[in-house]
């Protein structure tokens, strides 16, 4: 039953989402109607004698028909239900009254509520009763709700946990029988914590169960062993799937199909289906949904085309596809997935289009949107001799995205690297938050191509630039590359080597030539390199484990960077080489070692194998040949927090890199993430300052916003902006209109001298390059004159639009900003005015709210930031000041989601004390679900 706002108005549609439970499955929250009358007599029947006495506290086998009225005619304000549902049934329910002190019904303004739950009992444990009451708080605090009271038994314990697990400030005492709890519906710390906690245990389970089923079934393999069917048949049994496998053809005839037992339809198996791999033509793949769905698959990958990367018709298809999988408690993988990959010993699950053998086992994750990406980075890494934990290729991923496998990843103990290629960013907020928490443990390379949205990904709008996006990942400590090549160097290096301690370099080797050229790459990447150790062409193997081993050992250096090129005799010294390093690598495990090569293809195959004890040579040994087997990666131990360390060092694998700048490159990126790892341990805080209002801020924006209609943004007039930016300690010059002469004079006398004369038309607005401004203005005749050549030079002053404004210190003019991004959220930007800024995109960028060190490194991170700090001998100026600015305005735009931009232009940083001469504020109603609202699966 899907409700429409056509066909009941006041239905408020933007309350309906899809969940993911506690074990994984999903689920379909959305108001009660009037329709629902049978379903939930149906539901109600379902539940056992005693949830029904926990729920009325009497017997009560039956609801009466007046009951089924009550609970299915709601006016959504006062009196609202939602449900939990999987397809047409109801799985949960919960509801809440308005009261007031009396305890009898009420209306607004009263703001308390009783709130009441049943959940059916076959899925009571799985998380159905948190996700409703995560749902109804927020749709009571939108109707103006603040409290919720209930009444619940004593017996009733799981009931009473879901109230006091919450997180919600509460109280509770015991009143006739029963305990009365009082929950304040206000998100606090704990609350948020709570909810992000259950949300990743829940997202990580669903992914859990797709990369780890007990059992697979193909649906759409041919007879004829041709097609994608049955190429991901023959994969998933060439490489040893440890579950039970199925063959699904319609018009099968024999008992197997590939030597797979086969089947007509999924529901003919007979036994328990938890993945089903879909290839079958788009138009049918409906009905092999609905047959997974009625079979009770948990998980599908689908890997038939036909969808939104087919245009608008396709487009439509997916989303219905999207709707039919969860309406059946699936997670999706696809459509035009490439498929998935575990080579856990306990799973070697290969559902994708990989030819067997698998990729051998490793510590590196991967994920990727792009099939023929993935193709690549696959053959790359294994290639250069690294295995994988895990593998994703989502296709469109209409469902599960990079979030999902963050999630995943970051309690994934066989995981100690992720790498991810991304062509769409779903949700940037989202996506920054559980980044930053997986990168506190483990690296995240993130190569993000596509600068324009792809056929079949829809994503919500954004307004920011990629420049901007890449600094908010930076923040989030991910580690930001250009193109896949950088993936696959920087991975090998972070899954191989410790995190340097600092940006000292040390490099070594037989060329000069090309030790200089590494020297070089190092400065341009922000290193610190030592002067390259020139072994000469004559140096042995021995000569490279030496140099090695004292470079490792030296306190002087924090990695090292090996040069190496050919010897005449270049096949009978690449083991003997590769064996000199390992020795040195082995006696100082703590610092990273790469490898710069030229044309020394077995030096690359040497360093890549893992020795067996004997010194034999791996019994996989790395090909050319794309996709095939690697030798097998070392196993680390699983990532800390401590920031020393991506995994745990494997002496026997060294990186080799063909480029001096591929390999510095590699090295300079684990160089600012062990430092951005380093930096967690005093991340900073969120200052309180004292003089803050936020209570009257907060009244004068609903009085603002009170005649603005929803969608609409109201651009404050001066005065407003000025006195909302006061309430926060933020103040703005006062600006007077000088339509006239005389008027500019009059207003200089309220100003007092010496004052500025500028245009504000918005041609020459913050554009003092064009002549548009005069300053120190001392006397009336200065202010007369200037006024006359402003008009004769640029126009009439009905043009110009001229104002006069009180003379500040001269300083470092500036430009502050927050913006409210559709996508990203609150974004707190800086850069220094004026059009070379502009020209060169000189701005830096941090997400809201903003701690005192992010404040702090946010001006320090332009590139024009020496002019804040003495340039050439100027004075610095006063920082403190300008964070304290920072600060302040990353607190308005957080408390008050009302405001959706404010442009502070120019703030003159003097001496001592700044000055914010001109202020822009936008404002407009909130959205009505925002990050801090209950969890909900995007739905595009």
């Amino acid at each position: 039953m899907r409700m429409t706002i056509e066909s009941d108005p006041s239905y408020p549609a933007h309350w309906e989402a899809d969940v993911v439970l506690r074990d994984g499955g999903t689920a379909r929250i959305r108001p009660i109607t009037t329709e629902d009358a049978g379903r939930l007599v149906s539901f109600y029947e379902q539940v056992s004698d005693e949830s029904k006495y926990y729920r009325f506290f009497a017997p009560y086998p039956r609801l009466s028909d007046r009951d089924v009225h009550r609970f299915t005619h709601h006016d959504y304000v006062d009196r609202v239900g939602l449900a939990a549902t999987i397809g047409e049934e109801f799985i949960g329910t919960v509801r809440y009254d308005r009261i007031g002190p009396d305890g009898r019904p009420a209306s607004a303004p009263a703001d308390e509520a009783e709130v009441a739950f049943l959940v059916q009992d076959a899925h009571q444990g799985r998380g159905v009763a948190s996700a409703l009451l995560e749902h109804i708080g927020a749709v009571a605090r939108e109707r103006g709700i603040r409290r919720f009271a209930a009444e619940v038994l004593p017996a009733n314990t799981k009931m009473i946990k879901v109230f006091t697990d919450v997180g919600y400030q509460q109280k509770r005492s015991f009143e006739d029988g029963s305990v009365h709890l009082t929950l304040d519906l206000e998100p606090t710390a704990e609350s948020l914590a709570v909810q992000r906690a259950r949300e990743q245990r829940a997202e990580a389970r669903s992914v859990q169960r797709l990369l780890a089923p007990g059992s697979v079934a193909v649906v759409g393999v041919s007879r004829s062993g041709a097609g994608v069917g049955a190429a991901a048949l023959r994969n998933l049994r060439d490489s040893g799937f440890r579950g039970h496998l199925y063959a699904v053809n319609e018009a099968v005839t024999r008992d197997l199909l590939d030597g797979v037992r086969a089947y007509r339809t999924v529901e003919a198996i007979g036994a328990p289906v938890d993945l089903a791999v879909i290839a079958v033509p788009a138009d049918r793949v409906p009905d092999a949904v609905a047959a997974c769905g009625e079979h009770g698959v948990q998980g599908l990958v689908v890997l038939s085309a036909g969808y939104g990367d087919s245009g608008p018709a396709g487009l439509a298809r997916q989303r219905e596809l999207l709707r039919q999988v969860r309406s059946y408690g699936m997670r999706l993988i696809g459509p035009n997935a490439y498929g998935v990959i575990n080579t856990a010993p306990e799973v070697e699950l290969n559902a994708s289009l990989t030819p067997a053998p698998m990729p051998v086992r490793g510590r590196t994750g991967l994920f990727t949107q792009s099939g023929a990406i993935g193709i690549a980075l696959l053959s790359a890494l294994l290639r250069r001799g690294e295995g994988l934990s895990s593998f994703v290729s989502a296709g469109n991923r209409a469902d599960v995205s990079g979030n999902d496998i963050l999630q995943y990843w970051y309690e994934d103990e066989a995981t100690d690297v992720a790498l991810m290629y991304l062509e769409t960013l779903g949700n940037p907020r989202k996506f920054t938050r559980l980044a930053r928490r997986t990168a506190a443990v483990k690296p995240v390379v993130v190569a993000k191509g596509g600068r324009h949205t792809p056929a079949g990904h829809v994503v919500p709008g954004t307004r920011l630039s990629e420049d901007t996006v890449s600094a908010l990942l930076r923040q989030a400590g991910v580690i930001r590359v250009d193109t896949v090549t950088e993936l696959v160097d920087v991975g090998l290096l972070l899954a191989s080597q410790p995190l340097p301690a600092g940006p000292r370099i040390a490099i070594l080797g037989n060329s000069e030539s090309l030790g200089v050229l590494t020297y070089d790459a190092c400065l341009a990447q922000g290193l610190r390199p030592l002067p390259p150790l020139d072994l000469t062409t004559a140096a042995s193997p021995e000569d490279f484990r030496t140099a090695l081993a004292a470079a490792l050992a030296s306190d002087d250096c924090d990695a090292v960077i090996v040069t190496a090129i050919p010897w005449v005799s270049e096949h009978a010294l690449a083991d003997d080489l590769a064996d000199a390093l390992r020795e040195a690598v082995a006696e100082a495990p703590d610092k990273p070692v790469a490898v710069v090569h030229v044309e020394l293809a077995e030096l690359v195959r040497a360093l890549s194998a893992t020795r067996g004890p004997d010194d034999e040579p791996p019994a996989h040994p790395a090909a050319d040949a794309a996709l095939s087997p690697a030798a097998p990666a070392a196993t680390g131990a699983t990532a800390t927090s401590t920031g020393t360390a991506a995994s745990t060092p494997d002496p026997d694998r060294i990186p080799s890199y063909p480029a001096a700048e591929r390999a510095v490159k590699a090295v300079a990126e684990a160089v600012r993430y062990g430092q951005w790892r380093r930096a967690l341990a005093d991340a900073g805080q969120v200052p309180e300052y004292e003089d803050i209002d936020e209570a009257g801020a907060a009244a004068q924006l609903a009085g603002l916003l009170a005649d603005v209609d929803d969608g609409a943004v109201l651009t404050l007039a001066e005065r407003d902006a000025r006195d909302l930016l006061a309430r926060y300690g933020i103040r703005v010059l006062p600006t007077l209109p000088a339509p006239s002469p005389d008027a500019a004079v009059r207003a200089a006398a309220v100003l007092g001298y010496p004052v500025a004369l500028k245009t504000t038309a918005p041609h020459l607005r913050h554009r003092a390059d064009l002549g548009g401004v005069r300053l120190d203005l001392t006397t009336e005749a200065e202010l007369r004159r200037s006024y006359e050549e402003l008009t004769d030079a640029l126009g009439k002053p009905a043009e110009l639009q001229p104002v006069v404004q009180p003379m500040v210190p001269r300083g470092v003019d500036t430009v502050v900003r927050s913006v409210i991004d559709p996508a990203a959220g609150a974004v707190l930007s800086f850069g220094l005015a004026g059009v070379a800024s502009e020209l060169l995109g000189d701005t830096a960028h941090r997400l809201v709210p903003a701690t005192d060190r992010d404040a702090a490194a946010l001006i320090r991170s332009i590139r024009a930031a020496p002019l804040l700090f003495g340039w050439r001998g100027s004075d610095p100026v006063d920082t403190p000041a300008l964070e304290e600015t920072l600060l302040r305005l990353s607190r308005l735009v957080d408390d008050h989601p009302e405001v959706i931009g404010v442009t502070l232009e120019p703030v003159v940083v003097a001496v001592e004390g700044v000055s914010a001469l001109s202020a822009t504020v936008r404002v407009a109603h909130p959205p009505a679900r925002g990050d801090l609202g209950p969890r909900t699966l995007p739905s595009y």
